[in-house]
């Protein structure tokens, strides 16, 4: 248990001092694209500064597999260069033995990634986002709620809040649909029942519609009109309402099972943020991985140049196993795989590979 916790504690340094390390190249990196996307907008150095440091945290929680695959590796260069993994062996100690502290140290990291620091990175990002699109003068367009959808749309001439019980998956179509329009005061001024409501060219088209006016007028319903099909001029779009959803890292974890009822309670499709899920749920044991990987190629005595290679593999084998991890994640949101296959195959593929290149390396 000694060795162990030496180990561990030598590990969680190395990931403290590779995540500073990463934290400041990518602060940098992020204040310069800040300055360069909001240059035309006019906003002062300490709204950029806010910004950078709201986004930082979805960056790094991003690469962070890949922040462990550089700790591993600089850990066991270490471990190798002052011949503690030979003593360690001369002790009895196999090579998988010794990996035990350094994996279980990157699965707990991912547990607590994954249950504490992710619905951080989710109130950051969103924060991030609502603040972008403000200074952009973009609002968002749409929310979900328990009774349907809400949608907003402004122009000119006021506000016009749409309530709808449900949607095709483009957020194009309504059924059983309200709009509520304001005056530029605040007032409102009209209102507008109907059975369905269709988006198409600048325009809701409406079906079944009663019309109330509510401005200038004493009796609303004295003055209500029924209309087959009624317009109403909108500035919304189908990829504008979609992007009003939010990237699902911009929701903590814990929210999203309710977040994905919803979804699909409102006849959207949710396998976008169902992929995101089972991702995040797997991400420990994908951290576990990248150790196993990082090791494989590292732990044996430096030898001249082949470590400079040796290296060099572990690095394109854990890109290449990242790749493979976003490209799953692709094709279970184009729903092209399970949604479970996506997320869970690489992980389990990745620890069976590293399993199997440490045996092959250690005993083979």
């Amino acid at each position: 248990m000694i060795l162990h916790r030496y180990f561990a504690r030598r590990y969680l340094t190395t990931l403290a001092s590779i995540f500073g390390i990463f934290f400041a190249i990518m602060a940098f990196l992020d204040l310069v694209e800040q300055l360069r996307q909001f240059s035309d907008v006019g906003v002062s150095f300490a709204d950029v500064v806010s910004l950078t440091l709201l986004n930082l945290p979805q960056s790094l929680y991003g690469i962070f597999p890949l922040i462990v695959i550089l700790s591993t590796i600089a850990l066991f260069l270490g471990l190798a260069r002052s011949s503690e993994l030979v003593i360690t062996r001369a002790a009895g100690r196999s090579g998988l033995r010794a990996l035990a502290a350094p994996a279980g140290v990157a699965f707990i990291v991912g547990v607590v990634a994954v249950a504490a620091i992710n619905p951080i990175v989710a109130s950051t990002s969103r924060e991030y986002e609502v603040r972008a699109a403000s200074l952009k003068g973009v609002d968002a367009a749409l929310t979900l709620a328990a009774d349907g959808l809400w949608l907003r749309q402004g122009s000119d001439e006021g506000q016009t809040v749409i309530k709808a019980s449900s949607s095709n998956l483009e957020g194009t179509q309504l059924g059983d649909v309200t709009f509520l329009t304001f005056a530029t005061e605040g007032g409102p001024t009209r209102r507008v029942d109907a059975e369905a409501a269709t988006l198409a060219n600048g325009m809701w088209s409406v079906t079944n519609a009663k019309v109330w006016p509510l401005s200038d007028t004493r009796n609303p319903e004295a003055e209500a009109q029924l209309f087959d099909t009624f317009e109403i001029p909108s500035n919304l779009t189908a990829d504008q309402i979609r992007d009003s959803f939010g990237t699902p890292s911009s929701i903590p974890i814990w929210e999203l099972p309710g977040f994905i009822q919803r979804l699909q309670d409102a006849g959207f499709s949710a396998r976008r943020h169902a992929v995101w899920l089972q991702s995040e749920l797997a991400m420990p044991v994908f951290l576990v991985a990248m150790v196993l990987v990082g090791s494989a190629f590292t732990m044996r005595h430096q030898r001249g140049g082949r470590t400079g290679i040796m290296v060099l593999y572990a690095v394109l084998i854990s890109f290449a196993l990242y790749f493979v991890r976003n490209f799953a994640t692709i094709l279970g949101e184009n729903g092209q795989i399970p949604v479970m296959l996506a997320a869970w195959a690489p992980p389990f593929g990745a620890i069976g590979l590293a399993l199997g290149l440490l045996l092959h390396l250690e005993d083979g």
